[in-house]
């Protein structure tokens, strides 16, 4: 008697190839690996959103961790009709500037340009070419970024924002205005401006080193990963407060 072949075992898709709405369905029914991936894919845009706004590494990780716990937690209230994307920022940023209107008791952007002006915010030179490879040239990179940053957080609070949305995270003229709960007009002037002060020839010669700009990956996105994770449980158990507020109001 001939034996039949046993079924080949189906084996569960790489959660990395899996698209947005897969993701999210894998993420609803508590999927940790899931829960990883979306992770993964937006931890850079999220912390330069909120480190935009907070000013330091430190606190822009906890607005991070903060805007995915409370993403997981009220996952239904996603319509997606959007991008995932584009919902975990608009969190990022409500969390920010919730943040920063505690910290400096609803100061009025007429005080943040004075005090831009009065660090010193202003134009800078850079070199003209990351073209090489060698060591040296990894160098000059790294202090290049180094500039850029430097450059953009030098950037009045609110021009800063929109030119990190619009310009280095590539989200539409009206994606942002949506975002930051401004008009469309509004936004359109703050990127000229923005643009005008970190200067064209920035723009044109360094656009390939925004994408190394505040770096968060390696290892510090795979602990971000373990802390999200940890805390999901957590809720999930109801080891604690699970009364966490609805993600998705208005910025300001």
């Amino acid at each position: 008697m001939t034996a039949v072949p046993a079924a080949a075992k189906r084996q569960r898709p790489d959660p990395s190839s899996l698209s947005e709405a897969e993701l999210i369905a894998r993420t609803k029914a508590s999927d940790e690996d899931a829960i990883r991936i979306i992770i993964q894919r937006n931890n850079q845009r999220l912390f330069r959103a909120a480190r935009t706004i907070v000013g330091n590494d430190a606190e822009a990780e906890d607005v991070v961790q903060a805007t995915y716990v409370q993403a997981f937690i009220n996952l239904s209230a996603f319509r997606e009709n959007s991008r995932l994307s584009t919902w975990l920022t608009r969190i990022a940023l409500n969390e920010a500037f919730a943040r920063v209107r505690v910290r400096r008791d609803f100061t009025g952007l007429e005080e943040i340009d004075m005090q831009n002006k009065a660090s010193g915010g202003g134009l800078l030179h850079f070199p003209s070419s990351l073209a090489s490879a060698d060591p040296e040239a990894e160098l000059a990179r790294n202090q290049t970024r180094h500039l850029l940053e430097h450059a953009i957080d030098a950037l009045p609070a609110e021009f800063r924002t929109v030119f990190i949305l619009r310009d280095v995270e590539g989200f539409s003229t009206e994606e942002t205005s949506s975002l930051l709960g401004i008009k469309l007009e509004t936004t359109k002037t703050r990127l000229h401006r923005a643009r005008k002060m970190m200067r064209l020839s920035i723009e044109k010669q360094f656009s390939g080193a925004f994408s190394a700009l505040f770096p968060f990956d390696g290892a510090r996105c795979a602990d971000m990963a373990d802390r999200v994770v940890t805390a999901f449980r957590a809720i999930q158990a109801g080891e604690e407060d699970s009364s966490i507020p609805s993600p998705g109001g208005t910025t300001q």
